[in-house]
């Protein structure tokens, strides 16, 4: 379920965020025996609720468009981790 959300379904979310203002800085997995998980790092445009821009997103067309063939059923957990760019960030 992880390579097929990860190469299928999390690549169609890349342009329906930037539908959105969302950018994606980078997409990595974790494949171990404790966890199997996909971990992103987007960012908000600036002065958004990002909450509120999550769920105009996930009720869109486009992101039930990215979802068809999966089922969110395989998702177990979803974990948002808000976090501010240090002053010596590559990525402000």
């Amino acid at each position: 379920a992880l390579h097929q959300y990860a190469t299928v379904h999390w690549a169609r979310h890349m342009a329906t965020f930037t539908t959105f203002g969302v950018a994606t800085h980078g997409v990595w997995t974790q494949r171990s025996k404790s966890a199997n998980r996909l971990v992103a790092l987007i960012r908000y445009p600036s002065g958004v609720d990002p909450e509120e821009v999550t769920r105009r997103v996930m009720t869109s067309q486009e992101f039930a468009a990215d979802m068809d063939g999966f089922s969110t059923d395989d998702i177990v957990d979803v974990q948002p981790l808000p976090l501010e760019p240090t002053s010596f960030s590559p990525i402000n």
